[in-house]
């Protein structure tokens, strides 16, 4: 199906921050059009950890990531039929034409769009596995878990969490509330997590194992067997638990954007100051992009959206001028 209306904009990506540039740009009165992939918006907040407490947004105090979610779709939902919102749908082919305007294609529909605002995180993703080989067809989502989509499944449980970042102590911390033991297992001493987060960790009754790394994870009748060696060291440590956490990051790909002829380095999507690409007219924002200076955090990405809705919105509309608040 083709959409014969000229869209102002279209948002590839309904993250957090695909939603607020679609909610932003409609602020400014521009028509828009939001296609994601993804059965539902939210992307991975919604998808992988709906329950996790988020705690970098301004105002937004220890709420979760579902949460979030939901404030955003209000967000979207003041402005009714305004913004186009497409999900399931996979963008397949992005098309610049003699005019300079765009058309965006799905195996649904075709859109016709006189700009693009890419959001699309990281792109594809995966969790990292434990780096081991362990029974995973039995184990992953019974018993070894690498997403958390219902806190209370582990309530007065003893729960392994696997990591050193933000994620794995987060969880470790959350779980503590309501699991009968949390135990940490990290193979480095220091944590590549917030300073306050790991202030907090320490001061928990969370059980920190480091140096560690695992070398063996068993299922037993009641829950998980799991063998850990410590680092440069002889010393061999066994732990019985009901469930492990694991939280070693994601491996992504955002082989699309090259699909599309978009400038790509290292994976990212390369923008100048106004978050244009060097195509005119196309956009990025959140973790899809890199510059100078980049923080990729959801905060950040929300702070992203203006420059470039507002850019854009004044080289579609020079006579529209930048506004000084909301």
């Amino acid at each position: 199906m083709t959409d014969e209306t000229l869209t102002d904009v279209t948002v590839i990506g309904g993250g957090p921050v695909g939603m607020f540039t679609a909610f932003y740009s409609a602020m400014r009165n521009l028509s828009v059009q939001l296609v994601d992939s993804l059965p539902e918006l939210g992307g991975q907040v919604a998808a992988l950890y709906p329950e996790k407490p988020i705690h970098d947004i301004a105002g937004f105090v220890s709420g979760t990531g579902a949460e979030l979610i939901a404030n955003l779709k209000r967000q979207i939902d003041s402005f009714g039929d305004k913004i186009g919102v497409h999900t399931n749908e996979e963008v397949t082919g992005l098309e610049r034409l003699d005019d300079g305007t765009f058309i965006l294609r799905t195996a649904a529909r075709e859109i016709h769009t006189r700009s693009v605002i890419v959001a699309i995180g990281s792109g594809a993703f995966s969790p990292r596995p434990l780096a081991i080989d362990y029974d995973r067809e039995q184990l992953d989502g019974r018993k070894v878990f690498y997403f958390v989509k219902r806190l209370a499944d582990f309530k007065g449980k003893t729960v392994a969490v696997a990591g050193g970042g933000d994620a794995a102590i987060d969880w470790a911390l959350e779980l503590e509330q309501i699991a009968d033991k949390v135990v940490l297992i990290h193979r480095r001493d220091n944590f590549r997590a917030l300073e306050s987060s790991v202030t907090r960790l320490k001061e928990s009754t969370v059980a920190i194992l480091t140096p560690y790394k695992f070398t063996t994870v068993t299922g037993t009748p009641d829950g998980l067997h799991i063998e850990l060696a410590k680092i440069k060291s002889d010393e061999v440590l066994d732990l019985d638990v009901d469930a492990l956490l694991v939280n070693y990051g994601f491996t992504s790909d955002n082989h699309v954007l090259r699909d599309w002829g978009l400038p790509v380095k290292r994976g990212d999507l390369q923008v100048n100051e106004y978050l244009e690409t060097d195509v005119p007219g196309i956009y990025g924002v959140g973790d899809a992009v890199n510059y100078p200076g980049k923080v990729k955090l959801i905060s950040a990405g929300f702070g992203e959206v203006p420059r470039a809705v507002n850019h854009l919105a004044e080289q579609l509309y020079p006579d529209r001028k930048q506004p000084l608040h909301s």
